[in-house]
């Protein structure tokens, strides 16, 4: 106890306070209190101020260092204080009892160390401890048995461990543990569990010891349970012999005995060597190999390199694995031996580095098995898939080859009727205009048929431009109204922020019209159909694919319809397979949905339930908005109100579209000059500059290609408008980038005047 008086403070204390003073004892009786621990005062002054101030305190365990003996010390101490009140009743000075409570703290903290200690020793074992009571219950186990048997908490209790055994291994390992725990001797049994990670059954090794009373009764079982699946396979009788190789490495003639009592009787390759390459020991079918081989029997004490000397190249190989083995690395190989002039065997050859009792490096262990019949069936099963996929791949291309003959024949017969019909003279006008359009509307089919087979191979040419998801959902969900039908209630949820992509607008609302078409029909024109948007999202790994981290648009159609059968999910976006009835699909749908989302930089995921429903979601990069919002409108009314006749470069290698798409621009009031390829295109070009208003060409041409062209006019004559026409183009397909009108044939004569109007509408508004 101390007490700390008058204005002061002057510290008084009593005996047992003495040995906290220390090296302050000396001057400290009678002394102001804040000079003896000027030291600590920092830490103790907000408890005198609180204690003068009329507040009694209380403190337990609060860490002081009081260098009691000149030197840092960690410690701790209670304590407690009062005001001391003189005769007047005013507080002049303050009672402090207190006592060092170090040891206790130290010691608590100890235990807590040891127990978080053993809980992670019993935790991060790879065995598995347990105990149970004396008839048997299993009272206690690690979590790693649960996490090695699937289990859950609580299961393997009493005799419900039992339950992740083999069948096969139960009423053995029941009678060894019922005769332990009726003799008392040590429980020592191996059985198999089943791994609920990997589905398979591994050998475990469950040994335990009784714990007694003074008078010998048993209070419980302690146990372990470890692994030793590789020791069954023979993998871990391997690292036995290498530890006992290590320990006795300095006892030849005790090796030698080990490894014949051991290896002998395998067909393995077996050899050790020391770091100079002397021969540690060999089996009896290693020497009969290399015997075999070279014509020599090695033997311990020989140095291989020595006996490989006529086989240089055999010699540096040798060096070459034995010395990473040597330098400490353990590794695995697949190695070629026996007479080249006969049958040579495959080899798998694991080194392992030998160390003595010391850990010190003394040699390097190797182990072979032959793989040769199981590398042979890899061989044979690698040829036997790769037929597969080819057979696959011809049965695709099959697949494909007729679905488009047929089609394309119900296509031709169309239009070869009709022009049948209207070469008769005396044909009614009423049945020659039901032929004409019965032609323009079958080849419209014909167009959409390849526009779609090219989707599907991620061919067709795209026109992309970046627009916003959330205001397009909506117009598309108003002309979906006209294609579901009234019964079909339609719901569209988006997020409050835009969200923008860069893709081809009407690619896009035609794939999300072929979803919404495909949804109507499992519904049966009944039931509510759900566009949704999410944004920032990350791409999912989809059937087999990588995902990516985004951010990705993801646009959902939602239907609640008979959904789809899961042996079916895997098929849906192949051309041509349709679950419609004959006459109700052509089974391209979704062969152009997922053909536009792949080459879009996306992809389209499906989830079905059969009877509750079906979700598409397309995939697709989000960008950020355009710059400016109206950089690109281009007036054009007044062109198209005020049109003129205009001079036109037709790029054309078909003499037959060539003439006809000569016809079709002066049938529009269109002057036209013609050249057959690029080459003479530029030709022309270059004799008069500004003689033409525009370039109409073909993509696909020999020699110079229509981009190609395209790219050098932009280059020497700027401000020459140039529209590239296409049936199909790899060059667009790969570069949806290259900046110039395109219309895709086949085309029309509105189309090809829309093109010629716009073009020269932008090149009059540039100047301007």
């Amino acid at each position: 106890m101390f007490l700390a008086w008058g204005p002061d403070l002057l510290c008084f204390y009593n005996d047992a306070y003495r040995p906290i003073l220390g090296y302050r004892l000396g001057t400290a009786l009678g002394r102001p209190f804040r000079e003896v621990w000027a030291s600590i005062w920092e830490e103790i002054a907000p408890l005198v101020d609180a204690t003068l101030a009329g507040e009694s305190l209380t403190l337990t365990d609060m860490p002081l260092d009081l260098s009691r003996d000149g030197t840092p010390e960690r410690s701790w101490w209670s304590f407690s204080y009062s005001p001391a009140i003189d005769e007047d009743g005013r507080v002049a000075g303050l009672f402090c009892v207190t006592g060092e409570t170090t040891a206790r703290v130290l010691g608590e903290e100890a235990l807590r160390e040891s127990e978080d200690h053993f809980r992670h020793t019993v935790e991060l074992n790879p065995q598995v401890p347990w105990t149970c009571d004396p008839e048997g219950n299993i009272t206690s186990y690690s979590n790693r048995w649960l996490e090695l048997t699937g289990q859950a908490p609580g299961e393997p209790d009493g005799a419900g461990w039992i339950k992740a055994l083999h069948p096969d291994d139960v009423p053995g390992t029941v009678t060894v543990f019922a005769a332990s725990l009726s003799s008392g001797e040590p429980v020592d049994v191996d059985y198999r569990i089943h791994v609920a990670a990997t589905g398979e059954y591994r050998w475990m090794r469950a040994r335990a010891r009784p714990r007694r009373d003074g008078s010998g009764a048993i209070l419980s079982w302690y146990g372990v349970v470890e692994d030793v699946h590789d020791r069954k396979l023979a993998e871990a009788r391997l690292r036995e012999v290498n530890e006992t190789l290590e320990r006795r490495v300095e006892a030849a003639l005790a090796q030698r005995k080990l490894w014949a009592d051991v290896f002998e009787t395998t067909d393995a390759l077996v050899a050790a060597v020391d770091p100079d390459y002397r021969l540690l020991a060999v089996n009896r079918a290693y020497a009969d190999e290399f015997e075999d081989i070279y014509g020599v029997r090695p033997k311990v004490g020989d140095s291989l390199l020595d006996l490989l000397s006529g086989h240089p190249e055999h010699r540096d190989a040798a060096r070459a694995v034995w010395s990473r083995a040597l330098a400490g690395e353990e590794f695995t190989a697949i190695g070629e031996f026996g007479d080249p002039t006969r049958r040579r065997q495959s080899y798998e050859l694991k080194f392992t580095t030998l160390r003595d009792a010391s850990g010190e490096r003394v040699g390097a262990f190797q182990y072979a098995q032959d793989v040769t019949d199981r590398l042979r069936d890899q061989e044979r099963l690698a040829r036997a898939e790769e037929a597969l996929r080819h057979a696959q791949k011809m049965e695709a291309v099959g697949q494909l080859t007729g679905g488009v003959a047929h089609d394309f024949n119900n296509l031709l017969t169309i239009i070869r009727s009709s022009v049948e019909f209207l070469r008769r003279p005396n044909l009614a006008e009423e049945r020659r205009t039901r032929y004409l359009e019965a032609v323009s509307d079958t080849v419209d089919r014909a167009a959409r048929l390849t526009s779609q087979l090219l989707a599907f191979a991620r061919r067709q040419p795209l026109k992309p431009e970046v627009f916003e998801l959330c205001e397009r959902l909506h117009g598309v969900a108003d002309m979906l109204n006209a294609v579901t039908g009234a019964r079909i209630r339609l719901a569209v949820e988006v997020p409050d922020r835009a969200c923008h992509v860069r893709a081809d607008r009407a690619q896009f609302e035609t794939a999300l019209i072929n979803l919404a078409v495909n949804a109507r029909d499992a519904m049966d024109g009944e039931g509510w159909l759900t566009l949704r948007l999410a944004c920032g999202g990350a791409l999912p790994g989809i059937r087999g694919h990588a995902g990516a981290p985004g951010p990705f648009a993801a646009v959902s159609v939602v239907d609640e319809g008979v959904g789809i059968a899961p042996g079916l999910l895997d098929r849906i976006f192949e051309p041509f397979f349709t679950t419609k009835e004959t006459g109700k699909g052509t089974g391209l749908g979704l062969s152009q949905v997922i053909g536009f989302a792949k080459q879009s930089g996306g992809d389209v995921e499906v989830t079905s339930e059969v009877g509750r429903g079906t979700t598409f979601t397309l995939y697709l990069p989000e960008v950020d908005p355009p710059a400016g919002s109206g950089e690109n409108v281009v007036p054009g009314t007044a062109d198209e109100t005020e049109e003129r006749g205009l001079s036109v470069l037709v790029v054309e290698d078909n003499l037959d579209v060539g003439r006809f798409c000569t016809q079709l621009l002066e049938d529009l009031g269109h002057g036209t000059v013609w050249a057959h390829n690029a080459e003479a295109a530029l030709a022309e070009v270059e004799r008069t500059p500004f003689r033409f208003d525009a370039v109409f060409s073909d993509v696909v041409m020999p020699g110079i290609g229509g981009v190609a062209l395209a790219r050098r006019l932009r280059i020497s004559h700027p401000g020459l408008p140039v529209i590239l026409t296409t049936g199909y183009s790899d060059v667009l397909a790969r570069d949806d980038a290259h900046g110039f009108e395109l219309v895709r044939k086949p085309y029309s004569a509105e189309q090809v005047a829309r093109a010629l109007r716009g073009v020269v509408a932008r090149r009059r508004h540039a100047s301007a």
